[in-house]
């Protein structure tokens, strides 16, 4: 049986991953969980899976937790507390369902302390992608992707190695703005920015989709995953969202991983790996499907793409400004301080500005990240 620790319990992928873990009491045992501050839903998640260890990242809801807990379920908060409850021994594998920078701090200590990693929280990678890939090999931690197109490429590879690779084909809906004429985006709602037609998602991702900065995120974890370069991985619409991202050999054969849109899917292949696992989520009528489509992006209609390859290209700390910008400017477009076109200005300013440091360290990833934060905050007013 596997423990399994789930950051993030509240959010989209923590409830989906027990979801997946309600299914297999037999495979899985909830060892521990995390919240931001949500803690009415992290105490029907306590009583109902029985966690040995908590954590609550906002000190202020952590101080309303204690009541009513079992004396055996110790609790932690902050993120020094994440940091060190993702340390513990007891712990198997870590989900990591946090979104956005926050999670670094965590899955540094995950990695070092050689766990098992399913990773859904993607700007951690973008931030720091080459220096946690290279602790993974030195603490033999294994980093399982979640998302479901890093998920596909991964299964996609199989046991061939990178020099096998001619390009990796990483497919997008298209978002929800897909079909809006550019000219509407200045005025775009906020409701409408948020309704995917595929998945159903948290806010900050869901707006990243409508931008496709998703995608170029995605572009950036794909090639810290797989150790591959920007001009490797090509980014194709394709709106029935069946195809979940292929593979192109050298010998020209394509490998695609094909599945229902449902994150439980890729959620359950991770911490059920090397196994799989019988399950009655919902599969593919091949019947019904009666067409599939395919497109180039629109790079000059969706700018924080082409910002994406920008960063994927000179790499050093750009992938770091470009995802820190990103966030101060979508939390201000959900809190509707800008409007939709600001965020790819926003980001673009920002790296305009930035003076690229290659091969970063720790430190330097920190500095450009908090400066870049800074800068963005001032353009937001």
């Amino acid at each position: 049986m596997k423990k399994i620790a789930v950051l993030g319990s509240s959010g989209s992928i923590g409830q989906s991953t027990l979801s997946v873990i309600r299914n297999f009491p037999q495979q899985f045992k909830v060892e521990a969980l995390s919240v931001n501050s949500d803690i009415l839903q992290l105490k029907q998640q306590i009583e109902e899976f029985k966690p040995r260890l908590v954590c609550v990242r906002d000190k202020y809801a952590a101080a309303k937790l204690g009541s009513g807990l079992s004396s055996s379920t110790k609790v932690f908060c902050g993120e020094d507390g994440l940091i060190e409850m993702v340390r513990d021994s007891r712990i198997d594998l870590v989900m990591f369902a946090i979104t956005g920078s926050a999670a670094l701090g965590p899955l540094l200590s995950a990695i070092k302390s050689g766990k098992d990693i399913a990773l859904a929280n993607k700007e951690a990678l973008v931030m720091a992608g080459p220096l946690l890939m290279r602790l993974a090999r030195k603490y033999k931690a294994n980093i399982l992707p979640v998302d479901s197109e890093q998920s596909a490429i991964w299964q996609s590879l199989g046991n061939n190695c990178k020099a096998d690779v001619r390009k990796i084909y990483l497919t997008a809906s298209g978002g929800p703005l897909k079909n809006m004429p550019a000219g509407q985006f200045k005025k775009v709602s906020l409701d409408k920015v948020l309704r995917h037609p595929r998945w159903k998602m948290g806010k900050k991702i869901s707006v990243d989709s409508a931008s496709l900065m998703n995608k170029g995120l995605e572009l950036l974890e794909a090639m810290f995953l797989f150790d591959l370069r920007a001009e490797n991985v090509e980014v194709l619409i394709h709106p029935e969202a069946i195809i979940h991202s292929m593979v192109e050999f050298n010998d020209g054969v394509i490998m695609a991983q094909l599945s229902a849109a449902d994150m439980r899917i890729p959620i359950q292949y991770a911490l059920s790996y090397p196994d799989r696992l019988a399950n009655r989520f919902p599969g593919i009528n091949f019947y019904r499907l009666n067409k599939m489509h395919f497109e180039k992006p629109d790079f000059k209609k969706f700018p924080c793409l082409s910002l994406a390859y920008q960063a994927a290209r000179q790499l050093g700390t750009m992938p770091a400004v470009l995802n820190a910008a990103n966030e101060i400017s979508v939390n201000n477009f959900l809190n509707k301080r800008i409007d939709f076109l600001s965020i790819p200005k926003i980001v673009e300013k920002v790296m305009r500005r930035h003076s690229n440091t290659d091969n970063p360290d720790l430190s330097d990833i920190l500095a450009a990240d908090s400066w870049a934060r800074v800068e963005a905050a001032c353009m937001c007013g």
